[in-house]
């Protein structure tokens, strides 16, 4: 990790893994592509052998209340940021536009601001991302990640549609 400055602003910057990142993904289950830039390293994350969707649901449907109740990990559909971490997310969608129910893209930003902390005020390290990583890739497979309002992120598990009739 090092801290660059810019300007007058200071920036934490990551020295992220690609090798560690891989295993982690396939550690929790899943085949990945990694791509890496300047200030981000994004996984492609698809589960072949899986037949249910990733639990990615609409946290707002009250048929979902059991997911919501247990789950750790929000996103923003807005803007596809996963709540008070350095990950985002986006859909993966087939030709026809729908999303792909058993695939998704996770970012993760490599630079941060220095004074970014996590939940309960922990300072931000490689390892802490790490685990962060692998803790998001196991809500995806077994507990269930929240989509928070209607946005680019197109929920892929539980109740994703309001019943009546269409407009």
């Amino acid at each position: 990790m090092q801290v660059l400055h810019a300007g007058s602003h200071k920036l934490l910057l990551l020295e992220l893994d690609q090798d560690f990142l891989m295993s982690l993904a396939r550690q929790a289950g899943f085949e990945v592509r990694i791509e890496e830039s300047a200030r981000s390293v994004v996984l492609h994350l698809s589960t072949a052998d899986r037949q249910a969707p990733l639990l990615l649901f609409d946290a707002a449907d009250p048929g979902n209340l059991g997911w919501f109740s247990r789950c750790q990990f929000y996103v923003d559909a807005s803007t596809g940021m996963v709540l008070q971490t350095p990950l985002s997310v986006a859909n993966v969608r087939e030709r026809d536009n729908r999303p792909l129910p058993r695939a998704l893209r996770l970012s993760v930003m490599r630079e941060l601001p220095v004074n970014f902390r996590l939940p309960g005020r922990q300072p931000v390290t490689e390892q802490v991302v790490y685990a962060l990583v692998y803790n998001f890739l196991n809500a995806l497979l077994n507990v269930g990640v929240g989509v928070c309002g209607k946005g680019c992120i197109t929920p892929l598990a539980g109740r994703t549609e309001t019943a009546g009739p269409k407009s």
